[in-house]
């Protein structure tokens, strides 16, 4: 299973944070738990949380950028992608997929990827976060988002480059 190795379920404090949820409304059953294990995170961490539906995961990334420029600290977005017997799969996968990595890069804010891209609908059930899911991916996507949002306040708020010693230590032979 993919969420081998994931990082342990510690609680992270969002206070201060605000957060976009960003969901695609394809796939009622599997986007609703991906939305629901996003909430549950944001809300334990306190941070702010603002949800804008989308009809797919195409429109995700346009939405996503538009809520980080309207001054959100990260988005989470959350779509179903099912493969069909037609290309247009791999051309909306492609397309969610780096058009949100674009939007993280030109905004410098991050965006958790909870974006599902299945073989089947069962795949989807497995991974939505519902009662028998074995992974809960829209609480995923929600962690990383919060997780890189503070890791990018403290480099952010850090006063100053670093002193010379510290920036060339990793550079002098030991």
């Amino acid at each position: 299973m993919s969420g081998e190795g994931r990082p342990s379920g510690q609680r992270i404090d969002g206070t201060g944070l605000t957060v976009a949820i960003v969901h695609g409304t394809w796939h009622r059953e599997i986007a609703e738990g991906l939305l629901a294990g996003a909430r549950r995170v944001l809300a334990e961490s306190g941070a702010t949380t603002i949800e804008h539906p989308v009809p797919g995961s195409f429109e995700l990334p346009v939405v996503a950028k538009a809520a980080l420029e309207a001054g959100a600290d990260a988005a989470v977005a959350l779509g179903v992608i099912i493969r069909g017997g037609t290309p247009h799969f791999e051309y909306v996968s492609s397309a969610a997929t780096d058009g949100l990595t674009r939007v993280a890069l030109d905004t410098g804010k991050p965006v958790g990827f909870g974006v599902l891209t299945l073989d089947d609908e069962q795949q989807g059930l497995d991974r939505a976060g519902l009662p028998g899911s074995k992974e809960d991916k829209g609480a995923e996507a929600a962690e990383a988002a919060l997780r890189t949002a503070l890791t990018l306040r403290a480099i952010r708020s850090a006063t100053g480059p670093p002193p010379a010693s510290r920036m060339w230590a990793s550079a002098i032979p030991g």
